[in-house]
C-alpha cells in the first residue's frame, strides 16, 4: 500500500504542483483547501504524514497542528510545515506545537518531495533509536546505560545535559530541535532551564567534540540539529 499523504493548502495551484510531484512518486495524495476540513479528513483517513500550510482559511494551521497534536488518533501523524520564507516565529511556534519539519515557500518540488521522503526514512529509523541503549552517527558512538560518548575512538566527558542534548539530536538527524523543545525533552517541561541555557550547553557540547562540533547545525531563528 502507498503512503497517504495529506496536503492541506488553500492555493489551488501550489495545492496541484504539489499533488502532481508526490502522485509521481507513488504516494496516495489527499487533498483539503482549509483548515477544518483539513483537520476533519486527518481524522477520517489517518495519513501517514501531512503537508500543512499555515496561512489557510478558518483555522490557523497553528491550531490545526495542536489539535492534531493533542488527539490520541492523529498525534503519531508527523506534520511538515509550508510556511512564508523568513516567518521564524511561525516557524519556532509550530515546531514546539509539535510540527515535525518545515519548508519555506517558494520551493522547488524536488526539495519538498525530497524533504517528505527524508521524514519518512527519520521516522521509519528514529523511533528505534530513541528506544535504544545505544546510538552511532558518523564516527560518534554513544552508549545511554554507561553514559559513555565516544568519538573517533576517544572518550569524551559529556555532562548530563550536554549528553543529553546530544543524544536528542542524534535520534533523528537532520531533525531541527526548536530550543523550547530541547529544554522539555532533556529536563521535563516547566524546568528552570532557558533557551539561553541551551545555547551555552551547545557551545560547550560542539567544543568538547573538537572537529566534530561543526556537525551540529544552528538554524537561524529555530534552534539545533545534526547533519545526518
Amino acid at each position: 500500500m502507498n503512503p497517504k499523504i495529506l496536503v492541506i493548502e488553500d492555493e489551488e495551484d501550489i495545492r496541484e504542483l504539489i499533488h502532481f510531484n508526490l502522485f509521481k512518486e507513488k504516494y496516495e495524495v489527499l487533498l483539503a483547501k482549509d483548515g477544518q476540513e483539513g483537520l476533519a479528513m486527518a481524522q477520517n483517513h489517518l495519513p501517514d504524514l501531512i503537508l500543512l500550510d499555515l496561512m489557510i482559511p478558518k483555522m490557523h494551521g497553528h491550531d490545526v497542528c495542536k489539535q492534531l497534536k493533542s488527539n490520541s488518533q492523529t498525534k503519531h501523524i508527523p506534520v511538515i510545515m509550508v510556511t512564508a520564507k523568513g516567518e521564524e516565529s511561525d516557524i519556532v511556534k509550530g515546531l514546539e506545537l509539535g510540527a515535525d519539519d518545515y519548508i519555506s515557500k517558494p520551493f522547488a518540488p524536488k526539495i519538498l518531495v525530497a524533504r517528505v521522503k527524508a521524514l519518512q526514512r527519520r521516522l521509519n529509523g528514529g523511533e528505534k533509536s530513541l528506544k535504544a541503549d545505544t546510538l552511532r552517527l558518523h564516527d560518534i558512538f554513544l552508549d545511554q546505560s554507561k553514559r559513555k560518548a565516544i568519538i573517533s575512538g576517544q572518550e569524551i566527558s559529556l555532562t548530563y545535559s550536554e549528553f543529553q542534548i546530544l543524544w536528542l539530536l542524534m535520534s533523528r538527524p537532520g531533525w531541527v530541535y526548536a530550543r523550547a523543545q530541547i529544554v522539555d525533552l532533556i529536563r521535563g517541561e516547566n524546568h528552570a532551564i532557558t533557551d539561553r541555557s541551551v545555547d551555552v550547553q551547545i557551545v560547550g557540547l560542539r567544543k568538547k567534540m573538537g572537529e566534530r562540533g561543526d556537525l551540529i547545525e544552528t538554524v537561524r531563528g529555530v534552534g539545533y540539529r545534526i547533519k545526518e
